[in-house]
């Protein structure tokens, strides 16, 4: 996708665990840009993986940082607005982990003979940032859409992660969503 068009064969999106319970008043406006992402990408023909976070008792979250939501199946499950996409989806990751590079989530990605992943959902700062990291050092191309992220804990968190990134897998790598759908359905030239 390096500067041109998106090729839907070695493209994913990764839905990152837009689920019920990282939805706050910091999170919920980025659904439907999220949404546009999964229609846009499905209309192309092009690979969409929703990922779901689940806080296992005992977790390094519990026993650390006394953190013990998304244990319950209301809180685990994908927006209203993304559930329909779960039918369609190339993959379905389910972790307890911040990254989605679980043995199971990196075994699918190489098998799946993606180069490029295009990463958005909740949190920024966790979730979205680790598995970008992460592909980067698998050597992927992750690309995060800055508008289609958000940090349940406000902006600062955001903010603070696409710093990190832009530092630690490139500036180039933060995109809009309206880039790259527009790379994606070829609304946008090639030297672009």
């Amino acid at each position: 996708m390096e500067g041109g068009m998106v090729d839907p064969r070695s493209t994913a999106l990764l839905v990152v665990d837009v689920q019920q319970g990282f939805v706050n008043q910091h999170s919920r406006g980025i659904i439907p840009a999220v949404v546009r992402l999964v229609e846009g990408w499905q209309a192309a023909g092009a690979p969409v993986v929703l990922s779901r976070f689940r806080n296992e008792p005992g977790s390094p979250y519990e026993t650390i940082t006394g953190w013990t939501r998304l244990r319950t199946p209301e809180e685990q499950a994908l927006v209203t607005d993304l559930a329909p996409f779960a039918a369609t989806a190339a993959a379905i990751i389910d972790k307890a982990q911040a990254s989605v590079f679980t043995p199971e989530g990196a075994r699918t990605i190489h098998e799946a003979g993606w180069t490029d992943l295009v990463l958005c959902g909740i949190d920024t700062d966790a979730c979205v940032y680790d598995s970008a990291v992460a592909a980067y050092q698998a050597g992927y191309r992750p690309w995060i859409v800055t508008d289609a992220c958000a940090s349940t804990g406000g902006a600062r968190y955001h903010d603070a992660a696409l710093l990190l990134a832009a530092r630690n897998i490139g500036a180039k790598q933060l995109i809009t969503s309206e880039v790259v759908l527009s790379r994606i359905s070829g609304t946008q030239g090639a030297h672009a």
